[in-house]
């Protein structure tokens, strides 16, 4: 039987082809090929002269085989036949990205799903909560509020995601739509690094401090950016006890109070005065709001605490963001953990990527004018 023929059996009983789809011969559509290119020229003609980059020793394959070695195993004999995209809602753009890529994938024998609420093309799957244990890829097209929802989809599964920016700001998701069938038969061709990311794990414990009795009950939640505990609509400032491994770091009392990863330190921690953080670094940031104190300032503690906060106010109540995503609030009853969670998320970068350039391009960090 030919190869393309195995393939077709393959795609037809639902089962993996018996040549691995990462083997074939893939190529990106033709006409994107023409696209990209008369992008890429006109790019070239408006982009200012960039700053000189030092030599880097070694090749692009020694820098991958480095960066991945201490990766999961399902990571470092990476080989996707499962992939699922996701896309920015009512975004015309990369609904129709992400069919004709669905469609590419197809062709070359993949097996392709869809988010949940969203529909790609003919042959694509539903992703259910069970099929989230079978896919080997997750690639997002949109901005980064799309790459979250994406990461709070995974539940903590260690499947990486690449992502494509067809949003505003496009810090989690780098690459370029441009780039976007290079890329992924760079990931494909093991050509890529991926690279971890520490998550946030938060547990909401109901009436610790409960006078009528009432039972405890638990909620856990996972955040890749922030949690954000503030002030009701009602009231002024919130109150906060802070306890770090069951010692008081201080009261706070402020509009709002940040527990920020090294990834959401340039979120909502940067806008309210916060530090940067390198995504790869060990520690968990705090960052009040409009501290009513000015001696209230933000601190870094090391990810294997537990961070414990407590509302002191009885006459008011705190409400609980993760992510950007509302989810409930928090009375003197309640205790709020965050901790690092156990399990790392995994980014897809190219072996050349510079976390240092990428500041600069998006943030504008270090510029004068």
């Amino acid at each position: 039987m030919s190869k393309a023929k195995s393939q077709k059996a393959g795609r037809a009983t639902g089962k993996p082809s018996a040549t691995p789809p990462a083997q074939m011969k893939m190529r990106e559509p033709a006409s994107l090929r023409k696209r990209a290119t008369r992008r890429a020229q006109a790019r070239k003609k408006t982009t200012r002269k960039a700053a000189p980059v030092l030599a880097r020793k070694g090749n692009s394959s020694t820098a991958v085989a480095r960066s991945n070695h201490n990766l999961p195993d399902a990571l470092k004999n990476f080989s996707p036949c499962d992939i699922a995209i996701m896309y920015r809602p009512q975004t015309p753009d990369a609904i129709d990205q992400a069919r004709e890529l669905a469609s590419w994938l197809q062709e070359h024998g993949y097996r392709v799903y869809s988010a949940p609420g969203q529909q790609l093309v003919r042959g694509c799957k539903k992703l259910t909560r069970r099929e989230l244990d079978e896919i080997d890829w997750l690639i997002v097209l949109g901005g980064d509020g799309t790459y979250l929802r994406a990461v709070h989809l995974l539940e903590g599964r260690q499947i990486p995601i690449l992502g494509i920016n067809m949003g505003s700001l496009g810090f989690l998701t780098e690459t370029r739509v441009e780039e976007l069938y290079k890329t992924v038969l760079y990931t494909i061709h093991k050509k890529m690094q991926f690279r971890p990311r520490s998550m946030l794990k938060i547990t909401v414990t109901r009436g610790v401090k409960s006078k009528a009795g009432k039972a405890k009950t638990t909620e856990t939640f996972i955040a890749l950016n922030d949690v954000v505990l503030e002030r009701g609509s009602t009231t002024h400032l919130i109150s906060l006890a802070v306890y770090s491994e069951n010692q008081l770091v201080g009261e706070i009392k402020a509009d709002a109070l940040i527990v920020a990863s090294p990834t959401g330190s340039t979120a909502y921690n940067l806008a309210a005065g916060g530090p940067i953080l390198h995504p790869e670094v060990h520690a968990i940031v705090l960052t009040p709001v409009c501290p009513h104190a000015l001696t209230t300032r933000p601190l870094i503690f090391p990810d294997d605490q537990e961070i414990t906060f407590r509302l002191l106010t009885t006459d008011k109540r705190a409400g609980l963001t993760i992510d950007g995503n509302y989810c409930g609030e928090i009375t003197t009853e309640d205790e709020v953990t965050v901790t690092r969670h156990e399990q790392e998320h995994f980014v897809i970068r190219r072996p050349t990527h510079n976390y240092f350039s990428l500041l600069r391009e998006k943030l504008k960090f270090g510029e004068r004018d």
